[in-house]
This record gives structure tokens, C-alpha cells and sequence, in this order.
């Protein structure tokens, strides 16, 4: 019944993420199909003849055709996020279905010991009853605190390893300020681009522990920044400012992602407070029923 009432709560929330990334995937394919027609249009077509006239086509092409690459690994980001969430949701629908027998043998299980004990006469019977109920229940807690902090762990994990490419990152954005040059440049966008691909694997480490977080009554919906891939575009245009430009643009995302990454520890943190009151709890009871079992 519990593991029923656990699988549902999940269920629930993998649903509101299945919807929150179906909106935005909409509006990100919006988006691609405006940057394609972008391309389109400068690679033939009056803008392109515009552009070739006032001599600067190639240049206009090469940074949309840049922005087009950004959507397009976006809305597929997206797109593997989804299905990931849709095979989420299709496991717990499968359990569902195997555990739905549960609620009515429960029902006929607590009728059969409510009438033992009864039957019994003891006093003990019922606060015995009792203690068990609550013992389970407690027990169900603690593993519901113990895989939320597994999942927050994981999360942590993920974030960590996103930070320490943008911290590359940021490290030779610096150097590239003081006249690196496009080795600097060519650093710094490997490093961004295995943040970018880090940050998908973070965000789907965060939707698991929010999952999680849900199941024990904590409400949260952890979005990872974007990690903006665009700056070997700049390379094209490469002075004091557009480098000033990328090293704050790297610095914001750091700082994001950071942030993020204190939360998870902090609720990971929570989480253990949680669980330690959980055991002295179920401490206190074991010794209660040692004493209702005890013989006189």
C-alpha cells in the first residue's frame, strides 16, 4: 500500500515535468524555426542580396547560422528530456498496475487482525497494533529520506562536475580578456560546449531528486541555467569588449549554477536532520513494544 501511495506521488510529479518541458519545448521549437528562416533568408532570397551589397552576408550568415546550431541543440535537449520523463511515467504506470490489487487485500487483512484482536481480550492487543503500524510507517519514512538524499547526491554530483567546466571556462575567458587570442577562444568553447552537455545529464539528476523531494512533501522544481555555447561566434568579432562580454555572461552562469548547487546541499543536509529524528522516533517506539512484550 505504501510502495502504491509512493509510486503515485511520483507519478504525479513526473507528470507536472512532462508538462512544464512540453511548454517549453514549444516555444523553443518556435524559435528554431525562426532562426532557420534567418538562415534561409541570407543564404538566398532579397535579404541575402541586401547583405551581399552592404558586404557583410558572410558574417550576418555565420552568426545566424550559429544562433540556428544553439536552438536546434536546444529543442533536442529538450526533446531527449522529454522522452526521458515519458519512459519515467510509462515504469511508474507499469507498477501502478501491479500494485492496484494491494488496496483491497490490505482492506481484508486489517479486517481479519482487527477481529483476532478482539478476539483476544488482551489489553496489550491494540496499542501492540498500534506500535506496528506506526513502526512501518516509520520505516517507509526513512527509506523515502534515504533514496531522496541518495538522489540529492547524485544531483550534487552532476552540478559539480557542470561547475568545474564553466570554472575552466571562466579560467580562460580571464586569460582571453588579457590577449589570449583564439587558442584562448577555441579553450574556452570546448569548455563550454561539455558544460552545456553536462548540464543536461545535471537537469536530469535534478528532475529525479525533485521526484524525490515530492514523495516526503517538499515541493521544488530545480531548472538549470543555459550554458550559452555561442561564444565561437565571437571569435569572428574578437576585441576587449565582446571577451568582457563573455567572461560576465560565464560568470552569471557560475554563479547560477553554484547557487543551485548550495540548495541540493543544503535540502541534502535537511534531509539527514530528518532522518535522524525519524530513527529516535522509531527507537522510542521498540522500546515501548519490548516493554508491552515483556513478561511480567
Amino acid at each position: 500500500m505504501h510502495r502504491a501511495e509512493h509510486v503515485r506521488r511520483l507519478r504525479e510529479t513526473t507528470a507536472q515535468q512532462i508538462a512544464d518541458v512540453r511548454s517549453t519545448l514549444e516555444d523553443l521549437e518556435v524559435e528554431l524555426a525562426q532562426e532557420e528562416r534567418d538562415v534561409a533568408r541570407l543564404e538566398g532570397g532579397l535579404s541575402a542580396v541586401l547583405a551581399r551589397m552592404l558586404g557583410n552576408r558572410e558574417e550576418r550568415l555565420e552568426r545566424e547560422r550559429a544562433e540556428a546550431v544553439v536552438a536546434r541543440e536546444r529543442v533536442d535537449g529538450h526533446r531527449a528530456r522529454l522522452a526521458q520523463l515519458e519512459a519515467d511515467a510509462a515504469a511508474a504506470d507499469a507498477e501502478l498496475a501491479v500494485l492496484e490489487p494491494a488496496s483491497r487485500e490490505y482492506a481484508r487483512l486489517l479486517a481479519e487482525k482487527e477481529q483476532q484482536l478482539i478476539r483476544s481480550g488482551d489489553p496489550r492487543a491494540r496499542e501492540l497494533a498500534d506500535l506496528g503500524a506506526a513502526l512501518d510507517r516509520l520505516s517507509a519514512h526513512v527509506r523515502e529520506c534515504d533514496e531522496a538524499h541518495q538522489a540529492g547526491r547524485g544531483a550534487h554530483e552532476a552540478l559539480g562536475v557542470v561547475l568545474g567546466f564553466l570554472n575552466s571556462a571562466r579560467n580562460a575567458s580571464t586569460f582571453d580578456m588579457f590577449g589570449g587570442g583564439l587558442l584562448a577562444d577555441a579553450y574556452e568553447h570546448d569548455k563550454l560546449t561539455s558544460a552545456d552537455e553536462a548540464a543536461w545529464h545535471a537537469q536530469r539528476a535534478l528532475d529525479v531528486f525533485s521526484r524525490e523531494l515530492a514523495d516526503i512533501g517538499v515541493a521544488a522544481r530545480p531548472v538549470m541555467p543555459k550554458v550559452d555555447t555561442r561564444w565561437f561566434v565571437d571569435a569572428f568579432f574578437d576585441n576587449i569588449i565582446s571577451d568582457v562580454l563573455k567572461h560576465q555572461r560565464i560568470e552569471k552562469t557560475r554563479a547560477e549554477v553554484k547557487k543551485l548547487a548550495q540548495w541540493v546541499a543544503d535540502t541534502g543536509a535537511h534531509l539527514q536532520a530528518r532522518r535522524a529524528q525519524l530513527l529516535a522516533e522509531r527507537a522510542r517506539l521498540l522500546t515501548r513494544r519490548e516493554e508491552l512484550l515483556r513478561p511480567a
